[in-house]
């Protein structure tokens, strides 16, 4: 295991940065960033920005100087690298493409919902998570049998389902209640039909438990995209899973433990943990790997 740090060649702000990783864990990385006083503004999704004037210091500090490829390559093979499409910061401009053409001349909903999906407490439910979504209902989409454009209140029910997140609510299900209530507010003052609003809100509501009813076709749809993160690959999952810790942060370990246990159980228990075909087909061999896993090793606290 080791710190590495490549050539400060990267400009920004009038000088130039080097890249600090860890080829093991984030926890590594952020415990020796911390010793070496290094702020917590520096840090991005997989690593720290560092200017040159420190470069020196840090390598005396035991971080290893290697070719800004070695680092890459070492970052990869750790599984600690957060690709493109899981960048928050990158899916701005795509994400404002896609209200543009969902609901024309109303750019200013759209910005509003941006500005919650990023606030500085989320750590998994950012941009990265409300692209994914919307990504995962195209995939199931296309794959259906007889493929078909997914319905606006299914679209917009994912741009609203957790555009209130607080990490702290004082019940279960009061930030998808709260989400439902500000997308049947402002879908409103939009002037959307009552029946699509309706819906929107109903949608926003079945993610607290991901359980809609067998012949509930757009439940179905949203909850399985919802949950298309518990089929990632085994890196990915284990960067959503230390996500939802750093969300959690300020819930001691051992309450913790706890409590995402109770969620990893109603997860394993659902049945069927994914509603549609494609989903299935997609998703649920390896969502079932990782839940068991996360349950057995406590990987959250991994990375």
């Amino acid at each position: 295991m080791a710190i590495l740090i490549d050539s400060p060649v990267w400009p920004a702000h009038g000088t130039v940065f080097a890249h600090l990783v860890s080829d093991l864990s984030l926890a590594e990385l952020h415990a020796f960033a911390a010793a070496a006083g290094i702020p917590e503004r520096a840090f991005d999704e997989d690593h720290y920005d560092v200017p040159e004037r420190r470069h020196a210091e840090l390598v005396a500090r035991g971080a290893m100087e290697v070719s800004g490829r070695d680092l890459a390559r070492a970052l990869i093979a750790s599984g600690l690298r957060v690709p493109a499409r899981e960048r928050a910061k990158a899916l701005e401009l795509p994400l404002i493409q896609r209200w543009q053409a969902l609901l024309p001349g109303r750019q200013d909903l759209g910005r509003e919902l941006l500005t919650r999906w990023a606030e500085p407490h989320r750590r998994y439910h950012t941009r990265a998570h409300l692209f994914a979504v919307l990504t995962s209902l195209e995939r199931i989409a296309a794959r259906k049998e007889s493929p078909r454009d997914v319905p606006r209140a299914v679209v917009l029910a994912g741009w609203f389902h957790d555009a209130v997140y607080s990490a702290t609510a004082a019940a279960p299900g009061a930030d998808e209640e709260d989400s439902a209530r500000l997308a049947e507010h402002r879908l409103a003052e939009a002037g959307l039909p009552d029946a699509e609003i309706g819906e929107v809100g109903r949608l926003v509501r079945l993610t607290s438990q991901h359980s809609p009813e067998a012949h509930d076709a757009a439940g179905q749809l949203l909850c399985d995209a919802d949950l298309a993160v518990l089929g990632r690959d085994a890196h990915g999952y284990r960067r959503y899973a230390a996500q939802v810790r750093e969300e959690f942060g300020h819930v001691p370990d051992e309450e913790f433990r706890a409590g995402r246990a109770a969620v990893l159980e109603h997860l394993l228990g659902l049945d069927p943990l994914f509603h549609t075909e494609p989903a299935r087909a997609l998703w649920s061999g390896r969502a079932h790997e990782n839940l068991r896993a996360e349950l057995r090793n406590g990987s959250w606290l991994e990375g």
